[in-house]
């Protein structure tokens, strides 16, 4: 989606699209890899309030997302919205936010494999399939990566060191534990990197009719997403829960148990509010997964720790890290290779704007 706040995050996302529309890019012996993006758009609906701030929120919000270039964000109205969309109430909408283009779904194991086999193509490149255990450092900056060789089974029980110049941390939800590795290698505090594991759970419903297969990705005002995923009338939904039901989770035995009750209590409700046909739906899976969360202003933290040269950070994206991924992927490459942002200036998402006081906040988090 290209629906931000921030200019950064807009320019970012409109690179990931072209690529996702485009991705010959990735081709290997002249096979174009398919990502499986539909573009079946984003839907932004703003309440009507007395004081008028969702709204004039949205209209700020878009006017963002044009001057970036994402001219295929179009607002509505009430009545262009029930033209569009007959099928929803909207009663208690004053403004929606539709970007029909450049906007919808795609396979990410789909990216993720094509962006592997590429990189293995164009050589030098060797993937370690190993659980980091340790950082080694010399002379205040970090020189190698202690792992355990995996197997089907897991880690094993020996380390081996791979020596390097640079370190990129981009492990996700864990990624302040890389950082902790570092301190620990030069023997010294480094300001601690504030992303947390936090857990989403994400339900798929059957609804046998009254919602079309085609109907884009609607937030809805309380935060209830849902979007069509696949054939046969399933649909995906969810909501992130209230912040003090929203704890750091601590391994992989925390995703067991699904927030079930978040989708009994909070999501089907509110789906039926907005259309009746979810009403005759029923959950017919749902699984939990980790979000890199970052714990202060929610948004991703790109290029060198502050106290470590060469540790590079790619981490808390906050749930937009998929979309985003082409970009920051570009952007880390060009700190490592040129030592500077090239193709967008993500300045604003340094480290250091936690100290100095310049939080890149961005108001269209889902």
């Amino acid at each position: 989606r290209q629906q931000f706040s921030l200019r950064e995050n807009v320019l970012m996302s409109l690179y990931g699209a072209d690529m996702l529309r485009d991705p010959s890019g990735l081709a290997v012996d002249e096979e174009v890899p398919d990502l499986q993006f539909i573009e079946r758009g984003y839907l932004f609906l703003a309440p009507e309030q007395a004081d008028g701030q969702p709204e004039s929120i949205l209209r700020s919000n878009h006017a963002v997302q044009q001057e970036a270039g994402a001219t295929g964000v179009r607002l509505l109205n009430r009545e262009e919205l029930r033209a569009q969309f007959p099928w929803m109430h909207l009663d208690d909408i004053a403004l929606g936010a539709f970007g029909a283009k450049d906007e919808g779904s795609f396979d990410p194991w789909a990216m993720l494999q094509a962006m592997k086999r590429k990189a293995l193509s164009l050589g030098n490149v060797t993937y370690i399939n190993g659980e980091v255990r340790g950082l080694t450092g010399a002379n205040g900056k970090l020189t190698g990566v202690t792992y355990a060789p995996c197997s089907r089974s897991g880690p094993g029980d020996t380390l081996e060191t791979l020596e390097c110049g640079t370190v990129v941390n981009a492990a996700g939800a864990f990624g302040a534990g890389v950082v902790e590795m570092a301190g620990a290698a030069l023997g010294r505090p480094v300001a601690p990197l504030p992303v947390a594991p936090r857990k989403r759970s994400i339900f798929i419903m059957h609804v046998p009719d009254g919602v079309p297969e085609g109907a884009p990705l609607i937030v809805d005002p309380c935060g209830v997403y849902v979007r069509p995923e696949g054939k046969g009338a399933r649909f995906l939904c969810g909501v992130s829960p209230p912040a003090d039901q929203d704890p750091d989770c601590r391994d992989n035995d925390d995703l067991d148990v699904v927030q079930c009750d978040l989708f009994d209590e909070v999501v089907w409700p509110a789906l039926y509010e907005r259309c009746e046909a979810f009403g005759n739906g029923k959950q017919v899976a749902c699984w939990a997964g980790f979000y890199d969360y970052n714990t202060v202003d929610q948004n991703g933290i790109i290029g060198p720790h502050p106290d470590v040269p060469n540790l590079i950070l790619c981490n808390g994206f906050s749930g937009h890290g998929l979309q985003q991924a082409p970009a920051a992927g570009r952007a880390v490459a060009e700190l490592v290779a040129d030592g500077q942002f090239q193709a967008i200036d993500l300045h604003r998402f340094r480290f250091e704007r936690f100290a100095d006081g310049e939080l890149a906040l961005e108001r269209n988090i889902v």
